[in-house]
């Protein structure tokens, strides 16, 4: 499997897309679509923005966000979920796993490429079949 780009992606298939940087610090957020595009907060990483447009093209996807106090969160969490296995594939996750001795913190989102708050929505959100192969792949390195 291929690492997810989700500037090549934009690329591909939203052409007519703008991404711009500005201070969005006062939203409380790190991006969000507006009238010309894609904002991304100016002061976020790489792996910030990686996750952010990959969170703003899911919504572009799927839809707008019903403006509703339960279907409205209940929208951005499967977005979030979606988000982060699109930016972490299963057999990455293990080999950070195994080379970060199992913790899920900011060395092993490093690792991935991704901030801490994708890694987390993607280990709190693995099927059982896939904790269950992670668990086999981890035993299987053991020394």
């Amino acid at each position: 499997m291929t690492k997810w780009h989700p500037w090549r992606h934009l690329r591909d298939r939203y052409p007519h897309v703008a991404v711009a940087y500005p201070d969005r610090v006062d939203l409380g957020c790190l991006g969000g679509w507006t009238v010309d595009g894609i904002d991304i907060d100016c002061t976020s990483n790489q792996a910030e923005r990686r996750c952010t447009l990959t969170h703003e093209i899911v919504h572009a996807e799927r839809g707008p966000v019903p403006d509703d106090p339960y279907l409205g969160p209940k929208e951005e969490r499967i977005v979030e979920r979606i988000t982060a296995r699109r930016l972490i594939e299963l057999d990455a996750l293990i080999d950070a796993l195994a080379w970060n001795r199992h913790r899920v913190d900011a060395e092993t989102a490093v690792e991935l490429w991704v901030d801490l708050p994708t890694l987390r929505t993607r280990v709190q959100n693995l099927t059982d079949d896939e904790r269950r192969y992670i668990d086999a792949e981890i035993e299987r390195r053991q020394p």
